[in-house]
């Protein structure tokens, strides 16, 4: 039996809503410190639904996978409906998860719901939404830090010793990922130039 679904498999290989928004009426973030997984959710609300949306995240296939779901779920709901998304609702639209990775469909459950209390906060509150800053190997001082597990790299390392992550510049925004992602998780664009 394969580890994952085929509809995990396609998620991950072609995730949805992968991106920053301009102006997000709402942003959501969490992380697993036990696995490293962070998720990003980024939303625009118009008529108390969500318009739009986009994710980063940094992390496992299944996260990738669940992030993007998670997504498509959230897409054109009330934000009442969309808070109404669960794990579990999650794990059984990817047609099931291992249980090691059930975790990753918290994270993502978690961190729309965030998305969606931030913008609530924030109308009552006239501020903007806050977007995060970008999740990529810090370069700044003199500990340099791996974005997926947080062990410490050297500086212009193209491998972290502790999680084995491969590192690549993305071709089109210039930013630091997992050289085995197909698209990048800053952009959403081929982390390979196309002849």
């Amino acid at each position: 039996m394969a580890l994952y679904s085929d509809k995990v498999m396609d998620h991950f290989m072609n995730p949805r809503n992968v991106g920053d928004l301009e102006a997000p009426d709402g942003v959501g973030e969490v992380g697993n410190p036990t696995c490293g997984d962070m998720m990003t959710f980024m939303i625009s609300v118009k008529d108390d639904r969500i318009a739009d949306i986009r994710f980063k995240t940094f992390g496992c296939g299944a996260a990738i996978a669940v992030s993007s779901m998670v997504s498509e779920m959230a897409l054109g709901k009330t934000l009442d409906e969309a808070m109404e998304i669960t794990n579990a609702m999650v794990a059984e639209e990817l047609g099931g998860l291992p249980t090691n990775k059930l975790h990753c469909s918290n994270l993502g459950a978690d961190a729309l719901h965030a998305a969606i209390e931030d913008y609530r906060k924030r109308l009552e509150s006239g501020e903007p939404a806050k977007v995060p800053e970008q999740h990529e190997v810090n370069r700044s001082g003199k500990e340099l830090q791996c974005p997926y597990c947080d062990a410490e790299i050297e500086d212009n390392a193209v491998l972290c010793n502790a999680c084995k992550t491969t590192f690549d510049t993305c071709p089109h925004c210039g930013k630091i990922a997992d050289a085995s992602r197909e698209n990048c998780p800053h952009c959403g664009k081929p982390m390979k130039e196309t002849s």
